[in-house]
């Protein structure tokens, strides 16, 4: 039975509802009429400051002036921080370039915005030990992730399987079952199901201590509970999920028919709790607002209600160092409080202001080169303009016809006026790749990461089938594994 509401009581929700736009629309605009708070100072507005502020790519306060991150490089093993271009600006990624010229450069930190020095480090081992010495997860390789944000170069940070960061000993970060609130902005075309690609609150110890332990902002393919099917996990996924340990929960008690995934080519993963209650929000980090998975109270099972967090810091890793997952990192923050609607509203506002790119220049034309035999290139069939037409590999002959594709800011590759297209918009491994006209479907939008060409709505790659470099191979979609075939030279 359902209580009908009494006028005074409706009143005051309506109220309620009013005060949040106005709220918002004073976040935006702000007593000088810019737009240009960031996401910290939009939850300072709100009453639930950053506790943790982490990014590559920019400020995520105004006035914040120091460094985003610090690279190392192999030949010498210096150092050098990597700061931004201006005051509550974009990193410098030229001073990276400079470095690291000539060699290969890790990212060693990742650099607290907030001042209470809650920095990622190297993840030491735990319930699970790295492959790097000492059982440490790997670094991140600092070239790995190249795009723009406002039209500026910038690098994320790429999680392969196996690498991580942590930071156990924090200050700030919500414990217990204090409220919190996290977001992460993540590549939608660089996931895998491997446990777990994760930014949030853990355990101190690097362990399992047991259900609710957890307040972590999840993206990947991992359907924790019961398999993707119907009326469990929908779709093929990445979802942004929560992971409050030993579990990770696309909402109530883990399954969630609204929780429908996000596969563009930059997403925004929200979740906040408190002592009662927790949400999941995902977006398009290039547009549109947030869209609100699960709102309502926390799972039922033993331990999760309250929570029983803990304070720790990860990223790319689970609470217990399990480090098998994939994703690529640009922002995030932790919160004191369980920050408004209004308020989550607003910050996703400015993450689609500060306008991420796959592009790293504009539309580039040229040949498309093999990675596993560079006299071998991507080549359209006879240059024909025929829906269907083969994409396959054949010798390199400069700039034809058949292989001066253009790769355009918007996520396609053209060629003879068509696209690079998966046939029948499929996403099972060994899909064909074709010639269609180019018609804005996810099946013609691709992603440079890591020199893979990365297709966001399936989180597949474009691949040379059984490393066959024969001429008239015909290019398929299959599972990313970094392997030679699937490493691709752009103009």
């Amino acid at each position: 039975m359902t209580a009908r509401p009494r006028l005074g009581h409706m009143r005051k929700i309506r109220l309620f509802a009013g005060a949040a736009v106005l709220f918002t629309a004073a976040i935006l605009v702000g007593t000088s009429g810019t737009s240009s708070a960031a996401p910290c100072d939009i939850y300072a507005s709100g009453g639930t400051p950053c506790v943790a502020a982490h990014s590559t790519t920019r400020a995520l306060f105004d006035a914040y002036n120091g460094p985003l991150y610090q690279v190392r490089r192999s030949s010498d093993n210096a150092t050098r921080d990597i700061g931004l271009l201006s005051a509550g600006g974009s990193a410098d990624a030229a001073a990276q370039d400079s470095f690291c010229a000539g060699t290969t450069c890790l990212i060693t930190i990742i650099y607290d915005q907030t001042g209470r020095r809650n920095h990622l480090t190297q993840a030491p081992p735990g319930g699970f030990n790295g492959p790097a010495p000492g059982g440490f997860d790997n670094l991140a390789n600092a070239a790995a992730a190249p795009i723009t944000i406002g039209g500026r170069k910038a690098y994320g940070v790429f999680v392969a399987p196996g690498t991580g960061y942590r930071n156990n000993a924090t200050s700030g970060i919500a414990t217990g079952s204090a409220p919190q609130g996290v977001y992460m902005v993540a590549a939608g075309g660089h996931v895998n199901s491997g446990c777990c690609f994760d930014y949030g609150n853990a355990e101190t110890n690097s362990r399992d201590t047991g259900n609710g332990h957890m307040g972590a902002v999840y993206f990947g393919t991992l359907c924790w509970f019961g398999g993707v099917v119907a009326g469990q996990c929908v779709g093929s996924g990445p979802w942004v999920m929560a992971d409050l340990e030993n579990g990770l929960f696309a909402g109530a008690n883990g399954t969630n028919t609204n929780n429908t995934g996000r596969n563009s080519p930059f997403v925004t993963g929200m979740i906040k709790m408190n002592s009662t209650s927790y949400a999941i929000k995902d977006a398009n980090a290039n547009s549109g607002g947030l869209k609100t998975d699960y709102s309502g109270p926390l799972p039922t099972t033993s331990g999760y209600t309250p929570l029983h967090l803990e304070g720790a810091i990860i990223l790319g890793i689970g609470g217990d160092n399990s480090n098998s997952s994939a994703g690529t990192f640009y922002e995030g923050v932790m919160t004191a409080g369980f920050p408004s609607d209004a308020t989550e509203n607003a910050v996703q506002a400015n993450i689609v202001a500060a306008g991420y790119s796959q592009s790293a220049g504009g539309t580039r034309t040229g040949p498309i080169v093999s990675g596993l035999n560079t006299a071998k290139c991507v080549d359209n069939n006879n240059g024909a303009a025929t829906p269907g037409n083969k994409v396959q590999m054949w010798d390199c002959n400069g700039f034809a016809a058949a292989q001066s594709w253009t790769v355009n800011s918007d996520g396609t590759i053209a060629i003879n006026g068509g696209c690079l297209d998966i046939t029948g918009n499929r996403s099972a491994n060994g899909t064909l790749i074709e010639w269609w006209p180019c018609n804005g479907g996810g099946n013609q939008q691709w992603q440079a990461v890591n020199g893979q060409l990365v297709n966001p709505a399936s989180g597949k790659c474009l691949d040379d089938p059984a490393r066959n470099t024969t001429n008239g191979t015909q290019l398929v979609l299959w599972d990313c594994n970094g392997g030679p075939n699937q490493q691709w030279r752009l103009p």
